[in-house]
């Protein structure tokens, strides 16, 4: 027997305090003590103007673990006692650790009773198949409840000491310019650290004045067999377009070449990031008959950057899914992009912000560049 699931209250979890635009390189670090010359140029584009970091601004020191991130979100879940989790699904992009997965050591920071777990991997869209995986348990009817997590503590890896090594380990010629390349200069000005967590159930909230949100569907597609990898991590890119990972190198290399660290093939994104998790899948849904745009009234997209938010529109009126931009709701640039937890933390602010109305119907994408994959959640406010 099929069951609707609802998510009945949502949570955020922002580390310390907002850091703003001029206060970033002074947390982060720079790298070679020079100041990116990239900074600024990146910094207007993407109209982030404050995010939060996992670092003590004091001593420079890990302020929050993922799994911390992830745990304090949890706890801000008010709908229902913890202690009846039936289900925790946990997403992220960098766990903490190589094994045991996020999600376990999420349920251990908590400490959680025996309940069942799973980590979902990937990149943004880690969060959201948590979410699908919650949603899929209790629509099956194998759950009552569940709680679905997406969390990211990027900065860990970010900090300028962390490319001493590559710098260092540069011919003479180079060293005149101790600059990091563009494609991990780039998304130290992009990223930054946050968590968010949604209870669902497989019944609206009891209240006259609490509102719930009914899962109505959630749909996810991946390009990676057409398309090569345009964001990855503990990984170098070949010239053939082919990633060779962290295990083919030798542990000094692991530092000379900052594998590690996060990257981004910026021209690969400008040139598909819209046809492929905007255009192509819209067509997709709308040809299914899906989705119907006319009905929607509330648009929350995950772009990363405000630069392509005109961008998405035009790829949204290509694919003839027109919702205009006074329907569009984002705090990206109060809260910055926190990857899988972003979607979680715009719905969070949504949710509270007591402007939803019984009957509304709200539409979230979740783009993904690791290797082009997106995803749209079509919900109905009860």
């Amino acid at each position: 027997m099929s069951h609707n699931v609802y998510i009945n209250d949502i949570s955020a979890f922002m580390p310390n305090a907002p850091v703003p635009n001029d206060k970033m390189e002074s947390i982060l670090l720079p790298v070679a003590t020079r100041p990116s010359r990239a900074r600024k140029l990146i910094l207007r584009s993407n109209q982030i103007t404050s995010r939060h970091y996992a670092i003590d601004p004091e001593t420079g020191l890990a302020s929050h673990s993922n799994a911390r991130l992830t745990a304090e979100a949890v706890q801000q879940l008010t709908t229902r006692n913890r202690e009846t989790i039936e289900l925790l699904a946990c997403g992220t992009t960098l766990p903490d650790q190589l094994m045991p997965n996020h999600a376990l050591m999420v349920q251990g920071e908590l400490g959680l009773p025996a309940c069942e777990v799973i980590a979902t991997s990937g990149v943004c869209l880690s969060g959201v198949m948590a979410l699908k995986y919650v949603y899929m348990a209790i629509l099956s009817g194998l759950n009552t409840n569940g709680v679905a997590t997406g969390s990211e503590n990027v900065s860990s890896l970010m900090r300028g000491y962390l490319f001493d090594e590559e710098i260092a380990s540069r011919s003479e010629a180079l060293k005149k310019h101790p600059e990091i390349g563009f494609e991990k200069d780039f998304l130290r000005w992009m990223l930054s650290d946050g968590a968010g967590a949604v209870w669902m159930s497989n019944t609206p909230n009891p209240q006259d004045d609490q509102i719930s949100l009914r899962i109505d569907w959630i749909r996810q597609i991946s390009y990676a067999g057409e398309l090569e990898t345009c964001m990855y991590a503990g990984a170098e890119k070949e010239e053939d377009g082919s990633l060779r990972g962290w295990r083919d190198y030798l542990p000094q290399q692991w530092l000379e070449k900052s594998i590690f660290s996060i990257k981004q093939d910026v021209k690969l994104l400008n040139d598909k990031i819209i046809e492929y998790t905007v255009t192509r899948p819209l067509k997709d849904l709308l040809a299914k008959r899906i989705l119907q745009p006319d009905a929607i009234d509330w648009f929350l997209p995950h772009y990363s950057s405000g630069f392509f938010r005109d961008k998405v529109y035009a790829g949204m009126q290509l694919a003839g899914c027109d919702i205009p931009q006074n329907k569009w709701f984002s705090n990206l640039d109060s809260k910055g992009n926190t990857g899988s937890a972003s979607i979680y933390i715009i719905l969070e602010e949504l949710f509270h912000s007591k402007t939803l109305k019984e009957g509304e119907r709200l539409l979230c994408y979740i783009p993904e560049s690791g290797r082009f994959s997106t995803a749209f959640i079509h919900l109905t406010v009860v």
